[in-house]
């Protein structure tokens, strides 16, 4: 059951927990069914490709889902996980901030 994500697609993260913790990457792909994120150069795993006609075969890398608890969005003004907030503009239009900060997080 996924209730509402705060992170979207092209927002830098900050990976909490697990192997790869401490680590920065831009989202790629969000599962909102499964509550799960892809992020760039994040949970590498290596698979071994059997050759075929479209595919070259060999070892090949590619980034695994994480949960979304597990990735913070990173705070635009230190780089420091933060969480978002949300506040309306002077035109009516409702925007991302980081809650550390108080940066805006949506142009």
């Amino acid at each position: 059951m996924a209730g509402k994500f705060r992170i979207r697609r092209g927002d830098e993260v900050v990976v909490r927990t697990g192997r790869d913790r401490g680590r920065t990457g831009e989202v790629i792909r969000v599962d909102r069914e499964s509550s799960r994120v892809v992020v760039r150069g994040v949970n590498i795993a290596r698979r071994h490709m059997r050759p075929s006609p479209a595919n070259p075969g060999g070892i090949v890398e590619r980034e695994l889902p994480i949960h979304v608890s597990n990735v913070a969005l990173r705070d635009p003004s230190d780089g420091r996980p933060t969480k978002v907030g949300y506040r309306r503009m002077e035109d009516g239009r409702k925007v991302r901030t980081a809650k550390r900060s108080g940066d805006l997080l949506d142009d």
